[in-house]
């Protein structure tokens, strides 16, 4: 297989300054909507990437779960790798790869973790399995087979059969403040759109266009 051949064309359409409007957020969620309305596969995943203490970046693909003019929010184990890095450098970045309609979203910020309140109030909308899930997986530990993993989650569920499952006092979320919101479209000869929103001091914000 020769990796140099593989290739297409972008042609699904520009983005023009004169159509961006003054708020990041406002395109954001028009994208967001083409997303789901496109019937793309799982479009409010994300990567996101972090640094560890030794300065080594990591990534992973996690689920957006609420969006507002506060910030992005997403929820994990408190013991996981991630929450790691993020105790120690609060540095955070998302990207929104929504490929079938050529379209990146490329977000920098930090995370401010979520009260008790908002994480219990998400946990108790989560299905019954993934709340036990929850606690069955210590994320990111290793594990010498995948049934012991799997012992674990039926010994649980044979535990909360009878009762609500409470929320474990290691699981949270986080919201990430974002500071620049970068969208990209896909354009022909490689001649892609893209800008980037920076937000100033006094929280409005700079609107810049970047080369391809």
């Amino acid at each position: 297989m020769d990796l140099t051949d593989i290739r297409r064309e972008y042609t699904k359409g520009g983005l023009r300054r004169d159509n961006l409007p003054s708020e990041p957020l406002v395109l954001f969620n028009q994208w967001l909507q083409q997303a789901v309305d496109a019937n793309l596969p799982d479009p409010t995943a994300m990567t996101i990437a972090t640094v560890n203490a030794d300065g080594q970046p990591f990534q992973r693909i996690v689920l957006l779960k609420d969006l507002d003019n506060k910030g992005f929010v997403f929820y994990t184990n408190l013991s996981s790798r991630k929450a790691e890095h993020l105790h120690i450098n609060n540095k955070i970045s998302l990207h929104f790869p929504w490929h079938m309609l050529e379209r990146q979203v490329h977000v920098t910020g930090y995370v401010e973790q979520l009260s008790t309140l908002d994480v219990m109030k998400y946990f108790s909308s989560r299905p019954k399995e993934s709340q036990i899930a929850a606690w069955a997986s210590k994320q990111s530990s290793r594990l010498s087979a995948r049934q012991a993993l799997e012992g674990k989650f039926l010994e649980l569920k044979q535990k909360f059969s009878a009762g609500e499952v409470p929320l474990p006092s290691f699981w949270g979320g986080y919201r990430v403040k974002f500071e620049s919101i970068e969208f990209w479209q896909g354009g022909e000869h490689r001649l892609h759109d893209r800008f980037i929103y920076l937000r100033r001091k006094n929280n409005d914000w700079d609107i810049e266009r970047l080369a391809p």
